[in-house]
């Protein structure tokens, strides 16, 4: 009866034994099991991950290329305010434009200076605005230049910003009016806000010859003194290679003496020069 108790007690160890085995392996199957999924989901939320970079990469190219475009269309173009809305025809709005630059802005257009016209927005009690389309960019910015001449008039004009860019002039507006505050000369150019220094101006410096007081401006800097040609009075003598140094042919020599050329020799050795003369 003991061997068969402890038969049992054995069959009880073993399968316990076989119990806590298979519940480890059951972990590590789930532990691997659950690696495998979650490093393919990595690879797919990579993947996907690097398709929405390109894909965000290829929409802000277009939105650049787009916002480019749009720049482009609208280079030459200036809203009109403030005009009445009188027109029967195209041609009639287009007259009254071209009254309105050549009595107020002093400027000779013509049709052929304009390439569209048209009301923009829903008709009401006040004029709708009027963007005119130029054929050139200089006909733009002549009027531009003569705005001026509209002040304290009904009239105005500006020029033709997408939306977007007027928001972000708006918030720069807002920016400007702070520099300006702080004493500092500010600019808006197109989406940009540029601040103008004030010492820009280069200063140019007299020469020491035209002003005797270019001294005070160029301070302690140092001057190269300036070497004088000095023409040379003696004739080249040629001298052939056979002479060695400081020894002359007696034909040299004659030379010397018939041109009446001083030269170290015909000075220390006049006595020699009139011997082999």
């Amino acid at each position: 009866m003991e061997e068969i108790m402890k038969a049992l007690q054995n069959i009880q160890k073993e399968l316990n034994a076989q119990k806590i085995e298979i519940q480890k392996s059951g972990e590590k199957v789930t532990e691997q099991v659950t690696l495998n999924i979650i490093n393919k989901l990595e690879e797919k939320f990579s993947i996907l991950e690097e398709k929405h970079q390109t894909l965000k990469e290829n929409v802000e190219q277009q939105e650049k290329r787009i916002q480019f475009m749009e720049k482009q269309a609208r280079q030459r173009n200036i809203i009109f305010f403030g005009i009445e809305e009188s027109e029967t025809s195209y041609h009639n709005l287009e007259n009254n434009i071209l009254l309105l630059i050549s009595e107020r802005l002093l400027l000779k257009l013509d049709c052929r200076d304009i390439q569209e016209i048209k009301r923009v927005g829903k008709k009401g009690d006040k004029p709708r605005p009027i963007i005119v389309t130029f054929s050139t960019l200089g006909s733009k910015v002549s009027i531009l230049k003569h705005k001026r001449l509209l002040k304290d008039t009904q009239y105005y004009l500006n020029e033709d910003y997408p939306k977007y860019i007027l928001e972000k002039r708006k918030e720069l507006q807002e920016k400007a009016n702070r520099e300006r505050e702080k004493g500092n000369k500010v600019t808006i150019k197109y989406d940009k806000l540029v601040i103008l220094k004030s010492n820009n101006k280069r200063i140019l410096m007299t020469s020491p010859e035209s002003d005797p007081n270019s001294q005070a401006l160029v301070g302690n800097s140092t001057t190269r003194p300036i070497k004088k040609k000095i023409k040379q009075s003696n004739p080249y003598i040629p001298r052939s290679n056979s002479v060695s140094e400081g020894v002359l042919k007696p034909s040299i020599l004659s030379y010397l003496v018939n041109n009446n050329v001083n030269t170290p020799h015909n000075q220390t050795n006049d006595k020699t020069i009139n011997l082999h003369s």
